[in-house]
């Protein structure tokens, strides 16, 4: 990790850290990074998370809420005021009076929720008044997956770029900037007008990378698919090249692009990385597995690719009482796979063993020997209920929800309002299968409308339904609670 952060980075870093232990002193915070790729459900967890703890939600996993120890929760002003603040009540507003999906996360964004206990420990309830904060930094996949470029050159960017581009999933959608780079000397005299045409060509193949049917994971440049008030500018202006040298020509078209990768570095990736990932202390990556396994062994494989270079740009380990009050370090990084409401029930052990399979060459990883590293198949917000239908004589394990307009199974197109039960199969056995079979034929995922809340009998609404929520937050959370 040392590689990718300056002594200048750290030291701002160590003060960074040391700032905010002493305004914690007497009221401790974590600070939990919350983030996943393209449609994995990032803005519906925290808001179903946040939910649950204000309007006491069933958490029976959750040792604090299950054993009636937390008294309250509720949000306060978040304490970095130069981040936009998470749209919770617009969120749970499109969740539960709208029913539809939030937007998904475009930039990074903040809430936080203070949460008061009561603690077993006489020594706990001395230094720790009983409270605690939980900043929650909710942040794109999309720029997450730019961390690794701050150990690669261009030259290294460039070739994998290219070779991913050529891929066998890829190589359709690529055909127009490929074409385009085939026809570019890297060393010719550089050409503003060639350099735009090269960058809007490959953003637009990055682009056509995330539809359905493709599902792939692994995209950087991340602003690239969200350029935001830098769209535009040199540094979000460049693209791989073939033929690219180890030493590029002065004036050359791979020297400016050199330069402006530099630059996208220095301007982007690097300030996100010292700002927002070397301050946290937890860390969920939500993943929409489901997704992949629809779009084949290649989405599944770029899936496990995106995933260990996600968390190989992470800082895990545990620090000690001492090296902790100027050093953070992520100790518990929770790797789920959401949507588990679409399966039945019956095989969310086999969605826990694919996610499993994803993280397990980052699990061995030496720099993840003082971390906890854990999985779990969930719903934030579960939109079906089980049933069994029978079907010329057999029982099917179905799930029963209304399909979002437009989802299609087979001819059978959705409009959003009729209710359906869907039989999604089940998942092989064996999660290795998933990376080498070319189909699925009597598996469907289909995406369903946030669920109607059910009222008690006094006309009291309940809290969001989930699965699991309560297991991912008893793991993120229930040692700083005790």
């Amino acid at each position: 990790m040392a590689s990718l952060t300056s002594l200048g980075d750290e030291a701002l870093i160590a003060l960074d850290t040391i700032s905010e232990r002493a305004t914690g002193l007497f009221y401790p915070n974590i600070r939990l990074g919350v983030t996943g790729l393209s449609r994995a459900g990032k803005s519906v967890f925290i808001s179903a998370l946040v939910h649950n703890l204000i309007h006491g939600g069933r958490l029976p996993l959750f040792e604090p809420a299950h054993n009636n120890r937390i008294a309250k929760a509720y949000l306060e002003p978040q304490p970095d005021d130069g981040v936009p603040r998470f749209a919770y009540e617009k969120h749970v507003e499109d969740l539960i009076k709208n029913q539809v999906w939030p937007e998904s996360t475009r930039a990074v964004s903040q809430l936080r929720l203070t949460i008061e206990y009561e603690t077993a420990s006489g020594w706990g309830r001395w230094f720790s008044g009983n409270k605690l904060h939980l900043d929650i930094v909710d942040y794109p996949g999309e720029w997450l997956l730019d961390l690794p470029l701050l150990g690669k050159d261009f030259a290294t960017f460039s070739r994998e770029a290219i070779v991913r581009a050529k891929s066998e999933k890829r190589t359709e959608i690529a055909k127009e900037f490929l074409g385009l780079a085939d026809k570019l000397e890297s060393n010719a005299q550089a050409d503003e007008t060639a350099v735009r045409e090269l960058s809007d060509s490959f953003k637009t193949y990055l682009a056509n990378c995330r539809n359905d049917e493709l599902a792939l994971s692994t995209l950087p440049p991340g602003r690239f698919l969200m350029p935001g008030d830098m769209e535009g500018s040199p540094a979000l202006t460049f693209a791989p090249l073939l033929g690219v040298t180890d030493r590029a020509e002065p004036g050359s078209i791979q020297a400016m692009m050199e330069r402006r990768y530099e630059a996208y570095k220095s301007l982007v990736v690097k300030p996100f990385f010292r700002e927002h990932i070397t301050r946290l202390d937890r860390q969920i990556v939500l993943i929409d597995a489901m997704q992949a396994i629809n779009a084949g062994p290649e989405a599944v494989a770029d899936l496990e690719r995106a995933l260990v270079e996600i968390m190989s740009c992470f800082r895990p380990g545990a620090g000690n009482l001492l090296t902790s009050l100027w050093q953070r370090r992520i100790d518990k990084i929770l790797v789920a796979a959401t949507k588990a409401d679409h399966l039945h029930h019956e095989s969310h052990d086999r969605l826990e063993a694919v996610v499993d399979r994803l993280v397990k060459n980052v699990t061995v990883s030496a720099g993840f020997a003082n971390a906890s590293i854990e999985t779990v198949a969930m719903a934030a917000v579960r939109a079906t209920r089980e049933a069994t239908i029978e079907d010329d004589g057999d029982k099917l394990p179905v799930v029963v929800g209304v399909p979002a307009k437009g989802e299609c199974i087979g001819d059978d197109v959705f409009d959003g309002i009729r209710q359906t039960a869907v039989f999604p199969g089940d998942l092989p056995d064996d999660p290795e299968l998933l990376f080498k079979m070319e189909s699925l034929p009597e598996q469907r995922f289909v995406r369903f409308k946030p669920p109607k809340l059910e009222k008690t009998a006094e006309g009291v609404t309940l809290s969001l339904p989930h699965i699991r929520l309560d297991k991912a937050l008893q793991f993120l959370l229930g040692d700083r609670l005790q």
